[in-house]
């Protein structure tokens, strides 16, 4: 079988990968977690988890059914490394709600007209209006990560970007959208085991691009953009939620939770809506490098 950028995830991880980050592979078993920080040694029980995911998704329905009544107005972030769980996450929320009222905004890198506009137009032209949630797969945050750490902006349109965006989130804010920040963190070797297993699946490879393979040599400048990020954009106003996704089960539940119990939404279930779990699930202070 053909691997998709000629094997060059399985040659980073035989040839560059640090030492300690390829035993921890070898080493585990298919459920373990890899990241010696995780506060669990193994991935939720499957049924544990489909049975919490119902009651879930059950109280997400009525949340947009609240949403579509009222004309609330719900903006969900996503950020994070490759293969932190971003997408994987968006479709838990989404999977049982009405599509014509939960939009998917991933937009692709910006054309020649984008780049000659103000940096967050092409992101308004995407928000919700009355009674829609809109999910973000990545977004404004493009600019102090990935454009930073690859040379696509310079330092003087970063520190402008970092000028603004506690601003324009404030007017989000203030317009009365319910916003909500998510940065999904991976350990390093999970992030490579996940790699492995698109590279060498057919139905997953389209997943993979050349950012994420160039990005594998980057870890510690992702480290540092992502830290500072966290610093300079976590305001009283639009806080980060950060959730340690080393077990994308656990993480799910999370970022669904985060939601529902921030809104007040009708008939909530606070039986069935659970604890978040504060292990996993918190403030920058929790982010894990």
């Amino acid at each position: 079988m053909d691997l998709p950028f000629d094997g060059a995830i399985s040659a980073f991880h035989d040839q560059d990968a640090p030492k300690e980050v390829r035993k921890a592979i070898a080493d585990a078993g298919k459920d373990d977690i890899l990241s010696p920080s995780y506060p669990y040694d193994e991935e939720m029980k499957k049924k544990a988890y489909e049975d919490e995911l119902e009651a879930l998704q059950i109280e997400l329905v009525k949340m947009q059914a609240w949403a579509k009544e009222t004309g609330a107005r719900v903006v969900c972030v996503f950020e994070g490394r490759d293969a932190a769980g971003k997408g994987g996450t968006i479709k838990r929320f989404r999977e049982n709600l009405n599509p014509r009222g939960a939009r998917v905004v991933a937009l692709s890198k910006p054309t020649e007209t984008e780049q000659g506009q103000w940096y967050f137009q092409r992101y308004i032209d995407h928000l919700p209006s009355a009674g829609e949630i809109v999910f973000f797969d990545r977004s404004w945050y493009n600019r102090g990560v990935v454009e930073h750490v690859f040379g696509f902006c310079t330092e003087a349109q970063r520190e402008h970007f970092f000028t603004q965006v506690p601003d324009f989130e404030k007017m989000l804010v203030d317009e009365g959208i319910h916003l909500f920040k998510f940065w999904l963190n991976v350990g390093r070797a999970e992030q490579l085991r996940r790699f492995l297993a698109r590279e060498s699946d057919p139905l997953k490879q389209w997943k993979l691009s050349w950012i994420d393979v160039e990005g594998l040599k980057k870890w510690d400048a992702y480290s540092d953009a992502i830290r500072e990020t966290l610093d300079r954009s976590h305001t009283d106003v639009a806080p980060w939620t950060v959730i340690r996704s080393d077990d994308k089960k656990r993480a799910r539940l999370a970022a669904i939770r985060q939601v529902l119990s921030h809104l007040d939404y009708a008939r909530k279930d606070a039986r069935a809506l659970g604890e978040v779990d504060s292990k996993i699930c918190g403030g920058p202070d929790i982010w894990d490098a």
